[in-house]
């Protein structure tokens, strides 16, 4: 049998992840792995596979990333649009998953300047039209939900491995 993920980090973009599933992992003594940075290591910048090959593409790059984190150990962080695919929405329902969210308000200094391709000329408006679409989605998925618009990270993360172990226990 395969190894399976602790934990699930899924989100919109700019929610905190990242930052948020490092700390998880850094307190549970898990590794960590960010299915976005995968990407980049193996094909380079998100923004120029998007440029160059399009979405779609990236998609599938993005989907081999997504199945193989998806039986390894540790703490796995998923890119905003990788709930899309139906597989990985099957491969999530057995899994134990957190959503991270954020507000507009408290995204926009997070994504201004960014390179995220699907909001590089819309902004908060293009941000929140995702987040509209992509929101049933991720609570369908998501056993818990955490916000990050007014907590710091650390916070976050601490509240998800108080999560966690209630889980465990």
């Amino acid at each position: 049998m395969s190894e399976r993920p602790a934990l699930v980090l899924i989100g919109p973009p700019g929610a905190g992840k990242t930052k948020v599933g490092k700390r998880v992992a850094r307190a549970l003594g898990l590794p960590f792995t960010d299915t976005d940075k995968v990407v980049v290591a193996e094909h380079g910048p998100i923004a120029d596979i998007f440029t160059e090959h399009g979405e779609p593409r990236f998609r599938e790059l993005e989907r081999a990333a997504v199945a193989a984190a998806l039986t390894s150990s540790g703490v796995v962080s998923l890119g905003g649009g990788a709930v899309l695919d139906p597989r990985t929405q099957a491969e999530l329902r057995d899994l134990t998953v957190a959503l991270v969210t954020v507000s507009a308000e408290a995204v926009e200094d997070r994504i201004t300047g960014s390179k995220r391709p699907l909001l590089a000329s819309g902004g908060v408006a293009a941000w929140s039209t995702l987040v509209e679409q992509r929101m049933p989605i991720y609570e369908a998925l998501a056993s818990a939900s955490f916000d990050s618009s007014s907590t710091p990270m650390n916070a976050v993360a601490a509240q998800v491995v108080a999560w966690i172990e209630e889980q465990r226990s």
